[in-house]
């Protein structure tokens, strides 16, 4: 049996296998709610523990990939994130480009590396220079990629109107400032920040919440210290915490978690974060009763469903992305840097996953990612007392500069509700 006979059958013997697994997955989670979401856990534990030099890891990655990609299809939530698959192109000695090689040849053509730098990049690879040059000029009359160069013009063409868009938004006296508002009346908040897709601190908010004055480290965990609650751990060690933050979740009671931020000083290493479900819980209940009043365009019964607690200590990081909704993020304790871009400037942000972007703010590559040393950022410091309102889209990176203390909220009472097509490159 030919070499690409075997590739066909094992192929084959993988889907038919997958498409099996897919199908008993279903029926176990229709027996035991939660069923896939506990499987994926294990999935990604047991592949992070896999050494990089065991034999066939490309396959054993790929394997991992497929897996995930039908566990995400199995579950109801379908909001699990993925594994990065396997990379590619392997690298093959003096053997003529595989597909893998065909496909990445296209992909730099396409993002306009030269022939000359990609030869380069493949004789290192141990490829046949002679093979390699051809494959490279060949492609310049492939059907297929002479059909994404017309897809390419149609890209195109959407850039220049978001970047001629954002260059009249950008041209506004004090575009580069975030303002801070006192009061703005309904009409104003809607027009202005909600349609207008403005940035905006809002003063005075908290000015009547008990929160101001009772929330604290000690008093969070008198009240709730005995309750579990759901935080992000070990994130220092992951370079892509928040895209990867299932597998950074624990269950942790509160009140060693309290003490456990009080004592660990400054770091990015654990945070009780939005994805914690603790408001939606009977027994955390009394840290809504100490809101007072919300912002214009708030529909206060739809509070307890749409909000969130975060807490942990300064430096806690919350890496470049742009959410899907409105909402607003109230300071309670402590001061967060939020440091924002406008939604026009994304094809200058390289986001190739899903909602976000590779560019840490706070230290671009620029060698990497040099079309960001073109990107307007907003800056300001939410201080105790303060509401950001993150207009639809806005990107964000966020830091706390001391231990923090907040609320998120998304009950808007305005159509809050947007569908977004997000890329899903996890090797780029």
């Amino acid at each position: 049996m030919t070499t690409n006979a075997i590739e066909r059958n094992q192929s084959a013997q993988l889907g038919a296998s997958l498409y099996l697994l897919h199908v008993l997955l279903e029926e176990a989670e229709r027996r035991q709610g939660g069923f896939v979401r506990a499987t994926i856990e294990h999935v990604l534990k047991d592949h992070s523990g896999i050494p990089e030099d065991v034999p066939d890891k490309h396959f054993v990655d790929a394997v991992f990939s497929e897996i995930l990609d039908m566990l995400r299809r199995a579950d109801p939530a379908s909001a699990l994130p993925a594994m990065p698959p396997a990379p590619r192109p392997r690298t093959t000695a003096a053997a003529e480009p595989s597909r893998d090689w065909l496909q990445w040849i296209a992909e730099s053509r396409l993002r306009e590396c030269t022939p000359a730098s990609m030869l380069e990049t493949m004789k290192a690879a141990g490829l046949d220079a002679a093979q390699a040059e051809a494959a490279i000029a060949a492609m310049e009359n492939e059907p297929a990629f002479l059909a994404a160069r017309r897809m390419q013009q149609l890209q195109h063409k959407l850039e220049s109107v978001t970047g001629n868009l954002q260059k009249l938004w950008a041209s506004a006296p004090h575009y580069d400032i975030v303002e801070k508002r006192t009061s703005p009346s309904r009409d104003e908040f809607i027009e202005r920040y909600v349609r207008g897709c403005r940035p905006v601190v809002l003063t005075d908010v908290a000015r009547d919440w008990p929160a101001m004055k009772r929330w604290s480290p000690e008093d969070l965990k008198q009240r709730f210290g005995r309750f579990d609650v759901e935080i992000q751990d070990g994130r220092d060690a992951d370079p892509n915490y928040e895209e990867n933050k299932l597998a950074h979740r624990r269950v942790v009671p509160l009140g060693p978690f309290v003490d456990r931020v009080l004592a660990g000083g400054p770091t990015n290493d654990y945070y009780l974060t939005a994805n914690n479900e603790a408001l939606r819980s009977e027994a955390f209940s009394p840290l809504l009763a100490d809101i007072g009043s919300l912002p214009p365009a708030c529909d206060r019964s739809q509070l307890a469903d749409r909000s969130s607690f975060w807490f942990g200590p300064a430096g806690t990081k919350t890496p470049l992305h742009h959410d899907t909704i409105m909402l607003f993020h109230t300071q309670v304790v402590g001061r967060k840097r939020w440091r924002l871009i406008s939604p026009l400037e994304t094809p200058k942000l390289y986001n190739f996953n899903n909602v976000f972007s590779p560019v840490d703010i706070d230290d671009p590559d620029l060698s990497r990612y040099p079309l960001f040393k073109e990107v307007t950022i907003l800056d300001v410091v939410v201080e105790p007392g303060e509401t950001m309102f993150l207009p639809l889209a806005w990107w964000h990176q966020v830091v706390s500069l001391d231990l923090s203390m907040s609320l998120s909220y998304s009950n808007l009472d305005v159509p809050n509700d947007f569908s977004f097509r997000n890329p899903d490159i996890r090797n780029w």
